[in-house]
């Protein structure tokens, strides 16, 4: 006895592409489906009859599913299941772990730490926020932009896109900034050396900041992740908050 169509089933045999190979695989998907909605030991006809698929076409489909490992024929051969390939397949699926979100990464972070953080995108050499701390008052990524210089996460975009430094202005924003350029030369240089750059009361008086490089995973620098607080709290001798920091930027690998 011939199994009912399925009434949500779309038509097999019809397809939006043009040739004839898209349309078998469109074809032999439409099997596996079958096999799996009709159960093991459905047989070619009943597959035939629920996919749309010509006969002839089914059973030659079927024989190569069964001759790649994705359907098996019962021990009596008169019917199908779902082979090994199939199951390797379904077990994969179900155990890949979701990509988390950038915001995700963040609020994890930041219940670890009292201090503010925040991530910034270097794409097309233009610092641009990707996530700000709503518990902090970050500075706003024009501020930084306008003067790189002074800050942790625009000297981390200085080392990084050193053609950049040809269009600013070193002027001092606080007594602490480094405005010299021989003198910010040396600190870019000691950032790509260590990849930490750090800001010590220089865009306000107070507070200081550290920042890291968060990348691609072909290693190529897109962004930083920034840790921002008082004075003496943030440092670059903290040893703990530098490999917090780099923990996290390991973790934002391909996400900017």
């Amino acid at each position: 006895m011939v199994a009912e169509r399925h009434p949500a089933r779309p038509d097999a045999a019809g397809s939006g592409f043009g040739g004839q190979q898209p349309k078998a695989v469109q074809r032999a998907l439409a099997m596996l489906e079958a096999v799996a909605h009709l159960g093991a030991g459905v047989s070619a006809k009943q597959i035939s009859a629920y996919t749309r698929v010509p006969p002839a076409t089914a059973y030659r489909l079927l024989n190569l599913l069964v001759a790649d490992g994705f359907l098996v024929r019962t021990p009596d051969l008169t019917g199908f299941a779902l082979g090994r390939r199939t199951s390797e397949l379904a077990y994969a699926a179900a155990t890949t772990q979701p990509t988390r979100t950038v915001a995700e990464i963040l609020e994890d972070l930041r219940a670890e730490t009292r201090h503010g953080l925040y991530v910034t995108s270097f794409r097309g050499g233009t610092l641009r926020m990707v996530d700000t701390d709503p518990d902090h008052e970050i500075v706003p990524a024009a501020t930084i932009s306008r003067n790189p210089h002074a800050h942790a996460v625009g000297k981390l975009l200085l080392a990084y896109r050193p053609g950049l430094l040809e269009h600013i202005e070193l002027r001092p924003v606080t007594a602490h900034t480094v405005a010299d350029p021989l003198a910010l030369k040396s600190q870019l240089a000691h950032i790509l050396a260590t990849e930490v750059s750090f800001e010590d009361q220089e865009s306000r008086i107070g507070r200081a900041a550290l920042a890291v490089p968060v990348r691609e995973p072909g290693s190529e620098v897109v962004g930083g992740l920034c840790a921002q607080g008082s004075v003496g709290r943030v440092s670059v001798h903290n040893a703990e908050l530098v490999a917090f920091l780099r923990h996290g930027a390991a973790e934002l690998t391909g996400l900017l």
